[in-house]
């Protein structure tokens, strides 16, 4: 009499992923863990465990703890970058609409990721090696921003320190409004204000 994996053997067969495939389910685990349990828990040997993997393959995409750590903030600015690329397009071209929406985009990509990403930064923060990573990611962004705002200055445009104390205000309204500190509205207007207002001093 057949057994019934005999009877279906496909059933026995495991579904190969492709490595991007791997490495995105390995980063959908990874944030799972820092969201359920902080990020002090996530190791490499605990992200292979939850993930059921052999923990060579974890080593083979991440290399060590910091190397996963860039691929959450990598993983987590690139999200960030397809709303905001999303949003830019769909609203009308002007200041105000514009500056609205650089503040609700980057304030709504930080609570979709919840309480997780400031434990995230707060460990980048703690390896020089890492702050570089993250700082390359926020030249990119001010960049960005520098770009859709420009038809709403002058030639001179906007100083550098005004886009790295608008992203300051960012993240930390941002952050804020993940903790519950504030609420995701006083979060969106605040930083809403801080570009407008940034825009207008080296603006026409």
């Amino acid at each position: 009499m057949s057994s019934a994996t005999e009877k279906n053997p496909v059933a026995t067969k495991r579904v190969r992923l492709t490595r991007e495939q791997r490495l995105n389910q390995l980063i959908d685990v990874a944030w799972r863990l820092v969201r359920e349990e902080g990020t002090d828990a996530l190791t490499l040997p605990r992200l292979a465990e939850e993930a059921a993997v052999a923990k060579p393959v974890v080593y083979d995409h991440f290399g060590t703890r910091n190397g996963l750590l860039a691929a959450l903030y990598q993983d987590f600015d690139a999200r960030q970058t397809v709303v905001m690329d999303a949003a830019i397009a769909a609203s009308e071209p002007t200041l105000e609409a514009t500056a609205r929406t650089i503040a609700s985009s980057y304030v709504d990509c930080v609570l979709t990721q919840g309480r997780e990403i400031p434990g995230v930064l707060a460990a980048l923060a703690g390896s020089p090696e890492l702050e570089t990573v993250k700082r390359a990611y926020q030249r990119v962004y001010i960049e960005k921003c520098r770009k859709v705002l420009s038809p709403f200055t002058d030639e001179k445009g906007i100083a550098a320190a005004g886009f790295w104390a608008m992203l300051g205000a960012a993240d930390g309204l941002s952050n804020a409004a993940a903790t519950g500190e504030i609420t995701a509205d006083e979060a969106e207007r605040e930083l809403y204000e801080t570009i407008v207002a940034m825009v207008q001093r080296g603006g026409r």
